[in-house]
């Protein structure tokens, strides 16, 4: 009995090796990986910047003291100033409000002979409160945008020997889109493009200027921290 105990635990030894080593040869499993947290831009929260750019368009005079009616001609010029405005996220989607005020000086002149009688038109301010939808990849955000504008617009009509002048603020509306890139969580810059129609205002006792334009512009805004970035996961 005993050497058949003997014998078994022999063989249990030499079988014992060739199994310890494949087991060695065995690929060792890695622990399951932690699902992955990947940050995505924020750009909820309320912000302020600066713009500027440039516009160009049309404008033209009805005068019933002069009896002349222009036509449409050129206008030209520049414009800088400032900008707040507050966006919500939701997933991709961002909804916003934003207005601005500018400095402006976007003019033109048509002149008539005989006489000669000159026409000019000159906007001097130039704002917008406006809604925004944008659509968010991450940093990038492209947008359309429409609302309310208005402008100082100034009007001069030159005779041989006179010279007439006046200005007055108009509203009208505006739309367009662009597009915002955040350089940082709290950084972002944009460039915008807007089309702009005032109407007609009289600015001068018989004298009526309508006013159209172009506008494009770059700005630099700053948002104020909202909760940090929003976190999605994968």
């Amino acid at each position: 009995m005993k050497k058949f105990l003997l014998g078994g635990v022999a063989a249990a030894s030499l079988l014992a090796g060739p199994v310890a080593g494949h087991a060695a040869d065995l690929p060792v499993r890695m622990p399951a990986q932690v699902p992955a947290y990947a940050p995505i831009y924020n750009w909820s929260g309320f912000y302020l910047g600066i713009n500027g750019g440039g516009g160009w368009g049309r404008s033209s005079h009805t005068d019933t003291a002069t009896l002349i009616t222009t036509g449409d001609f050129d206008l030209s010029g520049g414009l800088v100033g400032g900008t707040a405005g507050f966006n919500w996220q939701t997933g991709s989607w961002v909804w916003g409000l934003e207005g601005d005020l500018d400095w402006a000086n976007i003019r033109g002149t048509a002149t008539f002979v005989p006489g000669p009688v000159t026409f000019s038109t000159e906007l001097r301010s130039f704002g917008t409160v406006r809604g925004r939808i944008g659509y968010a990849w991450d940093r990038f955000m492209p947008y359309f945008t429409g609302g309310a504008a208005f402008g100082n617009v100034r009007g001069t009509v030159t005779v041989p020997g006179a010279v007439a002048t006046g200005s007055d603020t108009h509203a009208g509306w505006t739309v367009g889109g662009g597009i915002e890139y955040g350089l940082t969580q709290n950084i972002s810059l944009k460039a915008e493009y807007l089309y702009v129609d005032l109407g007609s205002t009289s600015v001068l006792p018989g004298d009526s200027v309508n006013f159209r334009s172009h506008i494009v512009r770059g700005g630099l805004n700053w948002r104020f921290d909202w909760g940090g970035p929003v976190v999605a996961r994968y």
